[in-house]
Order: structure tokens, then sequence, then C-alpha cells
């Protein structure tokens, strides 16, 4: 498939697409006129990525989850792999629990400025 065709179908921009064929997490063959052609791979790849974005982690380890990772978007040990990612659940609580105290400020700064309204 081609790239728009991959974009369609992920939601995601070309751009995108491009970017993560540039950073070795996608792969695609050139078609004699220059246009980059995807297997139906990409398209749970794409996915996996996304997903993988979604959970806070970086490309770099991106790189090393995707081999480990299955279609359904569940990962199988690979080495070195769970401590990345022990270690981005570490820092995805930490930024949680970074939230929960804004957040609880917030609500206090609500509560007192209501309380003086009245």
């Amino acid at each position: 498939m081609l790239i728009g065709q991959l974009a369609k179908r992920t939601g995601t921009s070309e751009r995108l697409l491009r970017y993560y064929e540039r950073v070795g997490l996608l792969a695609s063959r050139r078609q004699a006129n220059g246009y980059r052609e995807y297997d139906e791979a990409a398209e749970p790849t794409v996915r996996q990525i996304r997903a993988l974005l979604a959970a806070g982690l970086s490309t770099s380890i991106i790189k090393l989850v995707l081999p480990c990772a299955d279609t359904d978007g569940s990962l199988s040990p690979c080495p070195g792999v769970l401590d990345k990612l022990r270690l981005q659940l570490s820092r995805l609580d930490e930024r949680a629990a970074e939230l929960a105290r804004a957040r609880q400020t917030l609500e206090q700064a609500i509560t007192v400025a209501e309380s003086n309204k009245s």
C-alpha cells in the first residue's frame, strides 16, 4: 500500500509515517517512481507505535520494543526491554503523582476563591 493509504488506515499523518521510517520504526520499499510502498504488516506496526508513544515511550525505546511486540499488541520477552518498560512505568507513576498534587492545589485554590466570593 502507498503512504497515503497507510496514513488513512491508521489515522496517522504521512509526515509522521516518514518520520517513523527515518528513525527505524517502520520500513518500506521504494517503487521505480520513488513512492514508498508498505506491506500489510505496516498497519498493525503503526498502531503499535502509536500506542507505545501514547504510553510515554520514546522512539528509541520503541525501536527496542517493536521487535518484541506481537500483532495483537502484546509484548514477548526481549533482552533489556523489561527493565526499560519498568523504568518508564516508574516515570509515569511520578508524573501521575505530580499531576495529582497539582490537581489538589488547584481544587484548594478554587474552594478558597469560591468561599471568598460569598
